[in-house]
């Protein structure tokens, strides 16, 4: 009996001094760390340049107001040969949209720290339809997706912000189907209501799930099993209602790229 009392009072404090440290490592935790990421960012990456001008200019804050209908923003890591055909692709068709004068866009492409001719090839295109359609911001050194994607969205000024893959494997004429689904969840156009629309919060993403059986007949034995692999612990431990979270291809409104890169702490991967 006596036996038993001593065991139930060493489990008792063991059991009370267990949960104390693990409270004061939570308190120590909380207390030393921070809501929202430090965001660093140099002064170069903070400027864009005219290359007709020669001048830099100080890129503006996704905590403004909107000024344009649609934001493009493009990664781009070594990217000179596959880079042009999707620019080719995508300014062919916001081009064809702005004839009327009255749909605004930008493209902003992200060298996230490039070591080949990434930069001098959306140069080209700087020069060709000027800083106020197209802006390169530079990264001093290679943060990863995450992070070119985040500071690319933190520097942009549309209602709604696309965010596209610099290897063109979505077709650029699909943003359509994402505008569509949008419109839908919303019941508002962007094209004729951009600031009801900006401050709403809404997140589209493309997929490409429906191609997988040709995708799959294209990859290696090893390839296929990593690509299942990833999507099921994807499943298991994110989200299970998105087929495609991988698709280079998402629309958000301004409210929620704000919600989303305002607290995004991991650049490596996104």
């Amino acid at each position: 009996m006596e036996l038993d009392i001593q065991f139930s009072s060493v489990l008792f404090y063991g059991s009370a001094a267990l949960v104390s440290v693990f409270l004061a490592v939570c308190a120590i935790l909380i207390a030393i760390s921070s809501r929202y990421p430090i965001i660093m960012r140099s002064r170069k990456e903070k400027y864009f340049m005219d290359p007709n001008s020669g001048k830099f200019v100080e890129f503006p804050s996704i905590y403004d107001n909107s000024s344009i209908h649609l934001s493009v923003i493009i990664p781009a890591y070594n990217e000179e040969v596959r880079l042009s055909p999707m620019l080719d692709e995508c300014v062919a068709f916001l081009e064809d949209r702005a004839k009327d004068g009255r749909f605004k866009y930008e493209i902003i492409v992200v060298s996230d720290g490039s070591v080949d001719n990434t930069v001098l090839v959306a140069k080209k295109y700087c020069k060709q339809l000027g800083v106020e359609k197209f802006r390169i911001l530079e990264l001093e050194t290679n943060r990863g997706k995450g992070g070119a994607v985040r500071l690319g969205m933190l520097s942009a000024r549309g209602a709604l912000l696309l965010f596209a893959d610099a290897d063109g494997a979505t077709k650029f004429m699909d943003l359509s189907k994402l505008e569509l689904s949008l419109k839908n969840e919303l019941t508002g156009d962007y094209l004729e209501q951009p600031e009801v629309l900006a401050s709403k919060t809404c997140i589209v993403v493309g997929s490409r799930a429906h191609l997988q059986s040709d995708a799959v007949a294209q990859r290696s034995l090893f390839r296929t099993i990593l690509m299942h692999g990833f999507h099921t612990f994807v499943w298991m431990f994110t989200v299970r209602d998105i087929k495609d979270t991988q698709c280079g291809f998402k629309l958000f409104t301004r409210k929620a790229a704000v919600m989303c890169f305002d607290s995004l702490h991991v650049e490596r991967w996104y």
